[in-house]
């Protein structure tokens, strides 16, 4: 455990002197106040205080006492798009008591009790991005400094990725100054989408790391006078952007429990793996409230658009609850023996609440025993809705409302999020309201001469 005297000879060592004390609000946006450094101890025993009423989804008003950021030093990582500046993860306390509201504190609640049944929770997370510029007139286009990425199948396109090598050159050197071991970068999908791969580890550890990435991919970006968007669906016939992530649960000793070799169906999963889907799946719909949280989100995971919808010919996203081999097609892909890959999970999640959420419906499946059926195998995307209602494989929710109504019925995942339920469901609904009001230009092209 890292004390106050190693993070003070290693901000000496690496020249240190500001702090970006950092949480999230309620959409996973990052936080921050600037601190001197010469007032570290502050901030470790007291916090920088904040007014939550000016910040979305913290349960707090203008009258509201100051919600404290107390940073974690273990979460200790210089910034390396700027000398002399390191950020802190923090958890927020009010009246010196841990803050129910906090999404971080949450998350350390549920996996706290994940660890008191035996349990810890690993994560990787593959962060999906746009790079665009944004026009006069509000419009976005793709930033393609060179003039080279127009393929219909742009997909690892070495031109495409030159394009823009030193963007990805940076950033993933600026990974590798901190120590998160990148592994892997390409071009996505989309025209203008990237990934960039790190190394995984404990869900807390993922989630502010995630949080960190999006920081700093949106600072490289600027440097190159473009936009880093983690937004779901930024263009309607492109694949949008995923927040994939891979997941095992292992004892306290470090075995992962989904491992079994003699799987007979071949996945190397073990029945706790497969229990753990199956309270995936009852859960599934809830779930997609949280990890696809935004009106947008659900351009992404539409039925009948696996095969349609895109330039390339694929959105590379499932709209189905349904695992099997390593097949992209699925919900949950056995990405290797004892290694699962959910890809529904969209790039607009905040993941501290994807997380909490997750690994409770999928430990209330390990406790009651959930069975997710057999795998499927082959293409879904090709599977017409009669085979599916056949094979009695559910929807995704296609809409914002439809997931907050699940979520609205589902007690497990309601319990995952604390009192930031609340909250979370209000904020929800009033989005979906706000952009149900709207006129788009496509109800003026189709109706407006229409009768």
């Amino acid at each position: 455990m890292t004390t106050r005297d190693d993070v003070r000879k290693r901000m000496e060592v690496e020249g240190v002197e500001y702090l970006f004390t950092q949480f999230v609000d309620i959409h996973g946006s990052p936080k921050v106040k600037m601190v001197p450094a010469s007032h570290l101890d502050d901030v470790i025993d007291v916090g920088a205080g904040f007014g939550g009423a000016a910040i979305w989804g913290m349960g707090q008003g203008p009258h509201s006492h100051d919600m404290m950021a107390r940073i974690d030093l273990d979460s200790y990582t210089p910034v390396p798009w700027r000398e002399g500046v390191a950020r802190f993860a923090s958890d927020l306390y009010v009246d010196d008591e841990p803050y129910p509201y906090c999404a971080r504190q949450n998350l350390k609640r549920v996996l706290g009790s994940a660890r008191e049944e035996g349990y810890v929770f690993y994560v990787g997370i593959e962060p999906e991005h746009f790079l665009v510029t944004r026009g006069d007139d509000g419009s976005i286009s793709v930033w393609d400094p060179n003039g080279v990425d127009s393929l219909a199948k742009a997909a690892y396109d070495f031109r495409g990725l030159a394009n823009v090598i030193d963007y990805l050159t940076e950033l993933m050197d600026g990974m590798a100054k901190i120590g998160w071991d990148p592994y892997q970068s390409d071009h996505e999908d989309a025209n203008g989408q990237y990934e960039v791969n790190f190394v995984y580890s404990d869900a807390l550890t993922t989630a502010d790391r995630y949080t960190f990435f999006k920081m700093m991919a949106g600072q490289y970006a600027q440097k190159r006078g473009a936009i880093a968007t983690h937004m779901a669906k930024p263009f309607s016939d492109r694949t949008g952007s995923g927040g994939h992530i891979h997941f095992h649960v292992a004892d306290t000793a470090d075995g992962n429990l989904f491992l079994d070799e003699d799987d007979e169906q071949g996945l190397g999963l073990s029945e706790f793996a497969y229990h753990f889907i199956g309270g995936v799946f009852a859960h599934a719909p809830a779930l997609c409230a949280v990890n696809s949280p935004t009106v947008n989100c659900y351009k992404r995971l539409q039925v009948g658009e696996g095969l349609l919808g895109t330039r390339s010919g694929f959105t590379w996203t499932p709209a189905f609850v349904s695992y099997g081999d390593n097949n992209r097609t699925q919900m949950i892909r056995t990405a290797g023996p004892g290694h699962l890959e959910d890809r529904t999970v969209s790039a607009a999640c905040n993941p501290y609440l994807a997380f909490a959420a997750y690994i409770s419906a999928g430990l209330d499946g390990v406790r009651n025993k959930m069975d997710p059926g057999r795998a499927n195998f082959g293409n879904m995307y090709e599977l017409g809705l009669d085979e599916i209602r056949r094979r009695g494989i559910r929807t995704l929710p296609q809409t914002l409302a439809e997931a907050l109504s699940e979520l609205r019925r589902d007690v497990v995942v309601q319990e995952a999020l604390g009192p930031i339920y609340d909250e979370f469901v209000t904020l929800k609904e009033a989005e979906w309201n706000e952009y149900h009001k709207q006129v788009s230009q496509w109800e003026i092209d189709r109706y407006l001469t229409m009768f």
